[in-house]
């Protein structure tokens, strides 16, 4: 669990704590009388309804040039007020002196973490009595996109404390040279056995033809290097919880990761792989790709197709040719690695102290409702249509003006978007890759649905689990000895207390029955 630093004081640096808040980020907007008049009134207002919102983001423009914000409050009658804070502990920690001091905004995201806690302290709003009325077309256009289940993500103790905004999409898979395969007359890899073959294939036999043994099959960052890997033998991500014969799994447990474990050995016995894997950071796989230093990548979409960096590898080398493939298939399946499918990609969470602001309330749930209807959505999305984009033959054309300005919309996406259509609007020659990214099959897993319990350090655990993986895929630690290494886990790090904790909360949430 986070570290709670600044609890002991956070009453007494409540007030300063707030200020920061509010004047940190890119907007540094003003929240001066923020709260508003009339407790209890639910007539409608003479003056603009001022609504304070609370996210981490950059890039916020200031008030006059923000064209969202002037849209939203035109048609709303608001006076939309939004601090966007770069994200990590910084958010979360001002977050949480500014709600002990009791200074709180109308409308701000939180992680599950710290939704879980503000609800059991009663600071938050139980959004459960008006999903079917007064916020049915929110609740109706989230449903519509994310399933039920995206409820369960943003309930504690069957009770509904945010609006979940439609979760985030994979990008990634394996990606391949076709020009390489083309070189040595090879199909691409269907199968686990065939990787291997086709990884071999790329590293001894000179597949770019500078004859240097110069290449190596497969490049990446850490284990997410291997997702279709362990995927191919039914295992999630380390560490990962997921449904398996209707229990709750979580993968260092699964009966095949041993096995999977073993498969990756085989690779890297092979001489196949990277042997920087372990420790490329930041774009190094990516620039190794690219520079034609291995052929086989596990990537988004967003790093391999887009325009940019197509030009990237062009450049380097003009009949390089880089395409997704799908997962191999292995022994339990062809499954792309596993993805939390419901975790919303945001929990917005209003305070319970607005219920007694009836007109302002309101206010709140007129402008979720608006930015999930087709007007205010699109707007949201693509910003004001004749300036960042045009509609030809009833389709959504951007202009130049969107790629230079729209970066910052996403922050008033409060309920989301329709992922797939937004993204093909945005990246044209990149449709059927993010089409396929939709449709690979991965392994559903449930981690934003788990707050580890007090006393366990999920960050220890996890650090000496990857070394210890490490070991057993560089022969390091022999395979026969992962018992050995769950035991270590579970009596050194508690690791057994934190999974009977996860299977509970996710249970208790009804993900798994």
């Amino acid at each position: 669990m986070k570290k709670k630093r600044l609890a002991f004081f956070a009453l007494a640096v409540g007030v300063l704590a707030s200020s920061v808040l509010t004047g940190c980020g890119s907007g540094n907007r003003q929240e001066t009388g923020a709260k508003g008049s009339g407790e209890g009134d639910a007539k409608k207002p003479s003056a603009p309804v001022p609504i304070v919102m609370t996210l981490p983001g950059t890039g916020l423009p200031t008030p006059e040039n923000d064209d969202i914000k002037k849209a939203l409050d035109e048609k709303l009658g608001t006076d939309i007020q939004l601090t966007a804070i770069q994200s990590g502990d910084d958010y979360n920690n001002q977050l949480r002196v500014r709600m002990s001091a009791g200074n709180y905004p109308d409308l701000f995201t939180t992680d599950y973490v710290y939704l879980k806690e503000f609800a059991e302290k009663g600071l938050l709003l139980d959004l459960t009595p008006y999903l079917d009325k007064e916020l049915k077309p929110a609740k109706d256009f989230i449903t519509r996109l994310s399933g039920e289940d995206v409820w369960k993500k943003v309930s504690v103790k069957g009770k509904v404390y945010a609006i979940p905004r439609t979760p985030d999409v994979p990008f990634s898979s394996f990606w391949i040279r076709k020009d390489w395969l083309d070189s040595l007359k090879l199909n691409p890899p269907t199968t686990l056995d065939e990787l291997l073959e086709v990884a071999k294939a790329f590293t001894e036999k000179d597949p770019d033809g500078n004859g240097k043994k110069d290449t190596y099959g497969i490049t990446g960052q850490k284990f997410d290097a291997f997702s279709p890997v362990f995927g191919g033998f039914g295992v999630g991500q380390p560490g990962t919880f997921y449904e398996k014969d209707g229990k709750v799994m979580n993968a260092y447990y699964d009966p095949n990761m041993a096995e999977a474990l073993g498969f990756i050995k085989k690779l890297i016995d092979a001489g196949v792989v990277d042997p920087e894997i372990m420790t490329n950071k930041g774009t190094a796989d990516q620039q190794k790709a690219f520079q034609g230093k291995a052929g086989i990548i596990f990537k988004g979409w967003t790093d391999m197709s887009k325009d940019e960096f197509v030009n990237q590898y062009k450049t380097i080398n003009p009949k390089a040719e880089w395409v997704h493939i799908d997962a191999p298939k292995g022994p339990a399946g062809q499954f792309n690695g596993s993805y939390d499918f419901d975790r919303p990609s945001r929990y917005y969470a209003i305070p319970k102290s607005l219920e007694k602001d009836k007109a302002k309330l309101q206010k709140v749930f007129e402008l979720i409702n608006y930015v999930s209807e087709k007007e205010g959505n699109e707007l949201v999305m693509y910003g004001i249509k004749g300036k960042h984009y045009n509609v030809v033959d009833g389709k959504i054309v951007p202009t130049d003006l969107m790629a230079k300005e729209g970066n910052y919309f996403h922050l008033y996406q409060i309920t989301g978007r329709p992922n797939k259509e937004y993204l093909e609007v945005k990246f044209p020659n990149q449709a059927k890759d993010i089409d396929f990214a939709f449709k690979i099959p991965r392994i559903k897993t449930f981690d934003s649905s788990v707050v580890p319990p007090a006393g366990f350090n999920l960050a220890d655990a996890g650090r000496y689990a990857e070394e210890e993986l490490v070991k057993f895929i560089y022969g390091k630690r022999p395979l026969s000895e992962y018992g050995d290494f769950l035991k270590t886990l579970e009596t050194t790090f508690k690791y057994k207390q934190y999974v009977d904790e996860a299977e509970k909360q996710i249970k208790e949430q009804g993900l798994v029955k």
